[in-house]
């Protein structure tokens, strides 16, 4: 996909809890998803992953899908953050193809390794009708700018402040600072709905790699070239946890 289809898609993706008077992804459909995860780029290239898709009968999914795609990865630094990154390039083609997602965490899978990679998390799908889309992103419940962005905005702030995450958690703050953005994981404690606490960690690093991702379209859209430093995360006893540094121009 080009960048500027992942950015079209950002304002149509929503996620389905419950997948309701669905259709049924076609033959070629299949094929062309198949297709275009063969060409995701990594956020850690040296890490291998794997992704499969499988029937959601294969899985404790119940949300009503018609497959998910599973994803394994070695368990080695920075591999929740790069599997968020992989599956929101997916989660946006899937949205500009009227395909229905939901990130689904707590789902489990027969096979918890599969060709020596650990399973880490899966997102649940189903063809949609299109008018089954969103509508209005802004109108999404997200914290105001002001608790994760400082410095200016870019014209991008308003639109990466929403990104989808775990129960809503958005564990990301952006400093911008002589041309540098620095994204930290956020992890003082706070709203995690339904999410046990000791999940929160594992999940917020999935959905830093989700940002990142959403992050980089938006730079891209409004025509900014930039150098990206990753970091390793930690939880140590610090508010928060440096995750990437993006040096950029116009």
């Amino acid at each position: 996909m080009e960048n500027k289809e992942y950015y079209e898609a950002i304002f149509k993706r929503k996620s389905f809890h419950i997948f309701r008077d669905t259709d049924v992804l076609n033959e070629k459909e299949i094929e062309d998803l198949k297709t275009f995860i063969e060409t995701v780029v990594p956020l850690h290239p040296e890490i291998k992953t794997k992704i499969r898709l499988v029937p959601q009968s294969e899985t404790t999914c119940k949300r009503g899908a018609q497959y998910c795609i599973l994803f394994y990865s070695e368990t080695k630094d920075g591999y929740l953050n790069n599997i968020g990154y992989i599956g929101e390039q997916i989660d946006l083609y899937l949205a500009a193809h009227d395909i229905g997602s939901l990130w689904f965490g707590i789902g489990k899978v027969d096979e918890k390794k599969y060709e020596d990679l650990d399973y880490v998390i899966m997102i649940a799908i189903s063809k949609m009708r299109s008018d089954k889309f969103r509508k209005d992103m802004f109108k999404s419940k997200r914290k105001e700018l002001s608790e994760i962005w400082q410095g200016e905005e870019l014209n991008i702030a308003n639109i990466v402040r929403f990104t989808p995450s775990a129960c809503n958690t958005q564990p990301w703050y952006v400093e911008n600072k002589d041309d540098v953005l620095s994204v930290y994981r956020y992890k003082k404690p706070g709203k995690r709905g339904i999410m046990p606490a000791v999940l929160v960690s594992y999940y917020n690093r999935i959905d830093i790699g989700i940002f990142l991702f959403i992050l980089e379209v938006c730079l891209k859209n409004e025509g900014y070239s930039f150098e990206r430093e990753t970091f390793s995360d930690n939880d140590d006893e610090a508010e928060r946890s440096l995750i990437a540094k993006y040096r950029y121009e116009k």
